[in-house]
């Protein structure tokens, strides 16, 4: 009998949709695959000891770059900066402790990954398979104000100006298209 019920259950898994929303109960539209609520958070980018190290990478790939404190995206086969000033930290402002220290403290686990859409062997942590969907990052208005303790390498879109914020330690940089 529980081998009958769960045939159903299996067919209803496989018309499941690869999308996701993460603060909130549903995405907006069918082109989105990853969809973020509207509180007053950002998304944190991996750390990596440098983005040259980083094998494999393919054109869309951000990072937070620890060699020189800023977030880097894979384009057109270089790595292009994103937070333009030189002063990033990853010292945490409230406990003056180094995050590399404590990032550094965890064990990697190499073969970890999420896949939204169609799982491919592409490297990444977090990787958005689906070839006609996009992701919609976390609005927030004005995060420079409204981000109480942003962690380096953090990324908000920002409704108030229309733009793409990127936090590298120490200060906000903007980016328009």
């Amino acid at each position: 009998m529980r081998n009958l019920l769960s045939i159903p259950f299996l067919f209803m898994l496989w018309n499941v949709k690869a999308q996701v929303a993460i603060g909130k109960t549903s995405i907006t539209n069918t082109s989105v695959s990853l969809e973020f609520g509207t509180a007053n958070r950002g998304m944190i980018l991996p750390w990596v000891s440098s983005a040259a190290s980083v094998t494999g990478a393919v054109n869309g790939t951000m990072v937070y770059d620890l060699s020189d404190h800023k977030i880097k995206v894979k384009y057109s086969s270089a790595w292009k900066d994103l937070s333009i000033d030189t002063t990033g930290s990853t010292v945490d402002p409230v406990t003056n402790t180094d995050g590399v220290l404590i990032q550094n403290s965890a064990a990697e686990i190499t073969a970890a990954k999420v896949a939204i859409g169609t799982r491919s062997p592409t490297p990444g942590i977090l990787v958005l398979e689906d070839s006609n969907k996009a992701m919609i990052l976390p609005k927030v208005a004005n995060p420079y104000l409204n981000i109480i303790n942003p962690a380096a390498g953090m990324i908000v879109f920002d409704t108030t100006k229309k733009m793409l914020a990127v936090f590298n330690g120490k200060v906000w940089s903007f980016w328009k298209p």
